[in-house]
């Protein structure tokens, strides 16, 4: 039986979508490993006992790997971000192509082929947007990550999936307000200012959208450091600032005020000009944003014509990258803010033949309502499916096939939800395709899939 604080040394035989290693102690007892790779033989450390597994605290790597792999990020391990930093890029390509081929196993859908992961093969730097907490130590504030399970800042201002600029103005912040005295947020009692620090970046325009986050109304000194700012980095044209006064996780509030520029920046993405509001929802890897796009545009099988419908729009990125494609395109959002971006973002690219609406997803007879308002019932063509990590409402699903859509072009970043929405789509009548994975957030557990399914005819 494992004791907490046991060492003892282990042969790695896998390593799961988490990043962890897993071995097996002497008793048969499974032990998960943060920074092991599978092939490796490596010293660890007991710290966590359940009945079912333990986990262990990585002390030397005795013989390693030929898939391990070092130096890739300097941040330290317990950041949790780059999950896969000790493994080569190969092999976690493949351990994603086999994490999705096993979401659809257990969906009992083991005949739907899983294509191997496509990827832009940049793996540095492709982040656009950074959230870092901010907190205080013995030398005044830092930022940087939560732990994995915790609430614990972990300093890492350098992290090799965020551009260097951010990590220069996240220092910068921190230097700036240690030295004025502004306390940081303290979760626990519920005082002090300072929150978090959002940055987002457009990887074409190269404009920078710095926006820090207040459990309060005013950020001090604020004209000082929004000179300081963008004198020192002129890339800047937008400061903005968020009101979170909530007890709550959420990293930015509802109200926000322009402290410098424009209160969003604008990026270019599959050709289409697109405004970026703190809150809109984005991509966070442009260039495997525009792979992920440009396939899913491939899968809708429009050639100019028929009714493109897109849900879970939100400021229409997907929809206007293909809105060429189409006769005509509808998008559909629950975010007020997000439809009125949309908007902007048709109008900034002259697209004629788009209009957006406000509509719930998960409410299926007031879906179309507005839309249909105008223009009586629909029967779109093609619809295009990119709804949060839970998924798609069975309603919602079982609405799409009483419509009789012949094609559905579903993304996802969730990988077992998505599995588990093809198993209901071909409960209703249609044939799952090809399933091509895309690595959206390399070095992570995360991917991002895409299929289509077609409407068979009775």
């Amino acid at each position: 039986m494992l004791q907490k604080n046991q060492q003892l040394t282990l042969d790695i035989h896998d390593l799961n979508n988490l990043g962890r290693g897993v071995g097996r102690a002497p008793d048969g007892c499974a032990v998960f490993v943060a920074g092991a790779v599978a092939g490796d033989r490596v010293t660890v450390e007991i710290i966590k006992v359940n009945k079912t597994f333990a986990v262990g605290r990585l002390l030397q790597t005795v013989t390693p790997s030929p898939d391990r792999e070092e130096g890739f990020c300097g941040a330290p391990l317990s950041c949790g971000g780059c999950v896969y930093r000790h493994l080569t890029y190969r092999r976690e390509l493949e351990l994603k192509q086999e994490y999705v081929r096993q979401c659809f196993r257990k969906a009992r859908l083991a005949d739907v082929v899983v294509e191997p992961v496509q990827t832009t093969g940049q793996t540095k730097g492709y982040r656009n947007k950074a959230e870092y907490p901010i907190t205080e130590g013995k030398n005044g504030l830092y930022g940087g990550f939560y732990a994995q399970k915790t609430h614990r800042v972990v300093a890492a201002s350098e992290c090799a999936l965020q551009p260097p600029v951010f990590g220069e103005i996240l220092r910068f912040f921190c230097e700036f307000y240690t030295q004025k005295g502004v306390a940081a947020y303290d979760e626990e009692s519920g005082k002090g200012l300072l929150r978090h620090l959002y940055l987002r970046e457009g990887k074409n325009t190269g404009e920078l959208m710095v926006c820090p986050v207040l459990n309060g109304r005013e950020l001090p000194h604020a004209l000082e450091f929004v000179g300081k700012l963008i004198e020192k980095f002129p890339q800047v044209t937008s400061v903005v600032l968020s009101e979170n006064t909530k007890r709550t996780n959420v990293v930015l509030g509802e109200k926000y005020h322009t402290l410098y520029g424009n209160p969003y920046i604008e990026d270019v993405l599959c050709g289409k000009r697109l405004r970026i509001m703190p809150a809109s929802f984005y991509q966070v890897n442009h260039d495997a944003a525009e792979l992920l796009y440009g396939l899913a545009a491939e899968r809708t099988g429009l050639d100019g014509k028929g009714l493109l419908l897109d849900l879970y729009c939100g400021a229409g990125s997907i929809g206007l990258s293909m809105a060429e494609r189409a006769g005509e395109l509808i998008g559909i959002e629950i975010v007020p803010d997000a439809i009125t971006c949309a908007n902007v973002n048709k109008s900034l690219n002259g697209v004629k033949n788009a209009q957006f609406y406000c509509g719930d997803a998960a409410n299926t007879e007031g879906l179309l309502a507005a839309a249909e308002q105008e223009r009586g019932t629909l029967y779109p063509d093609v619809v295009v499916l990119d709804p949060p990590r839970k998924g798609c409402d069975r309603a919602l699903l079982e609405f799409l096939a009483r419509r009789e859509v012949p094609r559905i072009v579903y993304v996802s970043c969730g990988p077992d939800t998505l599995a588990r929405d093809c198993a209901i789509l071909k409960e209703l009548g249609y044939k799952i395709g090809t399933v091509t994975p895309v690595d959206l957030f390399p070095r992570t557990g995360h991917v991002e899939s895409l299929v289509c399914l077609t409407k068979q005819t009775n």
